[in-house]
């Protein structure tokens, strides 16, 4: 009954369609005023026991007060809104039907990011309802735009700032446990970001002479931009081993099996070998140990007789740690080698630090995973995508991605995309999990 009630309240979050737009006067800023009310109605230990701040006037900022003010804070993250779940006519299962079948909770945002959400609070509930009191202040941080701008953590992050708040560490969305996802491992691994990469949209410009297009130029605005982006495609950034890459690989090395042991287990000798093996291998491989860079918007033209003046293109980067947005945009002109082609930034961030694999944060994480998913190899990583953690680390070195659900490949491909769902088992596990984080703090 206590599973079937969390499961329920988990569901009646997925069913609200918060979803947060780039131009924030296309959100439907009720549907997050809704969400508010749910979790106030569906969690009334924590409403009743935290203090509760609004925040960018949509973002939650909770505190559940310890009882040794002496001790630093600990910060639990996730974020309410959900990106857009496209045309509703694609999903089997409504996205925010929130449908539950057997073990799989179909919907926008059961993984990214309400699963998380959820989970903390039905791990706070739980915990109130048995009579348990933090030692430590826990400050709960759910931003409201992480999908799009960030600006919610951000305020979070500026206000804790503010009042002199030093968290011992910060825990947020991120890795999860999974398994064959490198080479030669068996078993389990929970891979905890330790940092992510930067991210920064590029624009590129081209103005060249109109005209009729029975009269072409030799190069038009749009070949000339095609064949920057041509350009850009062949001459991928250096492959590179960042700390946290490395650390990664000797983790993994307990859990690897025949050559791939010896090869993660001794990285200071072997890491030439592995970087050029990486960067030779798929997509995700590749972005272990790469910047990378695509197109991802290109527009020109406004009629099929007619030779366009001008032609733009996006170039979307994730920037690995030890490099900028400056950097990534110098080399983007050098590769383009064309001064007609205009390269400039339209917003991005430079990576962020690499968080330590020392100090009570690290070691509390992976002692409750050890207790609660024996056999599972915790090992640290560099994150691809980005989260509001970033904006918490001014606050404190010690800033960890991890969540705590054991996910397929399958429903890692659902982040982002139609079908998006989880196992009710594996959410449950991680509500465990955040159950007995937040006990031992």
């Amino acid at each position: 009954m206590v599973e079937a009630d969390a499961v329920g309240r988990f569901r009646a979050l997925v069913r609200i369609p918060t979803v947060s737009k780039a131009d924030p006067e296309l959100t439907d800023w009720t549907a997050f005023s809704r969400f508010r009310d749910e979790v106030a109605a569906q969690y009334p230990l924590v409403h009743a026991h935290l203090e509760r701040e609004l925040v960018a006037e949509h973002s939650l900022l909770y505190r559940w007060a310890g009882t040794d003010p002496t001790l630093p804070p600990v910060v639990l993250m996730a974020h309410q809104d959900v990106v857009d779940p496209g045309e509703i006519a694609d999903w089997a299962q409504g996205p925010f039907d929130a449908a539950l079948d057997g073990d799989v909770l179909h919907g926008r945002g059961t993984i990214d990011d309400k699963g998380s959400l959820a989970g903390i609070l039905e791990a706070i509930e739980q915990l109130i309802a048995s009579g348990f009191t933090p030692a430590r202040d826990l400050l709960l941080v759910f931003g409201h735009d992480e999908e799009t701008h960030g600006t919610g953590a951000r305020a979070v992050a500026a206000l804790l700032a503010d009042r002199g708040i030093a968290p011992a560490f910060v825990l947020d969305e991120g890795g999860a446990i999974v398994e064959d996802v490198l080479p030669g491992t068996t078993g389990r691994l929970a891979v905890i970001g330790l940092a992510e990469k930067g991210a920064a949209n590029i624009r590129l410009r081209v103005a060249e002479a109109g005209g009729h297009a029975s009269t072409p130029p030799s190069v038009s605005a749009i070949g000339r931009l095609a064949r920057a982006i041509a350009r850009i495609d062949a001459s991928p950034s250096p492959a590179r081993m960042t700390e946290a890459t490395r650390k990664m690989f000797a983790a993994a090395g307990g859990a690897a099996r025949g050559v791939f042991r010896l090869l993660y287990r001794n990285i200071t000798w072997t890491a030439p070998l592995l970087r050029r093996v990486l960067a030779r291998g798929g997509p995700e491989t590749a972005a272990m140990v790469r910047t990378t860079r695509v197109t991802t918007l290109i527009s020109g033209g406004h009629a099929q007789n007619a030779i366009p003046e001008r032609a733009e293109a996006t170039v979307n980067a994730r920037i690995l740690p030890g490099e900028t947005v400056e950097t990534v945009i110098a080399r983007i002109r050098d590769d383009i080698a064309d001064p007609l082609v205009g390269v400039e930034a339209a917003g991005g961030w430079d990576p962020s630090p690499i968080s330590p694999t020392t100090g009570p944060g690290w070691e509390l994480l992976t002692a409750v995973l050890r207790d609660l998913e024996p056999g599972t190899t915790p090992i640290p990583y560099t994150q691809n995508g980005a989260t509001d953690s970033r904006s918490f680390t001014s606050l404190t070195p010690a800033v960890y991605r991890f969540t705590p659900f054991h996910l397929t490949s399958g429903e890692r491909g659902g982040l982002h995309a139609v079908g998006e769902r989880i196992r009710v088992s594996s959410w449950l596990a991680g509500v465990a999990f955040y159950r007995e984080l937040i006990a031992r703090l």
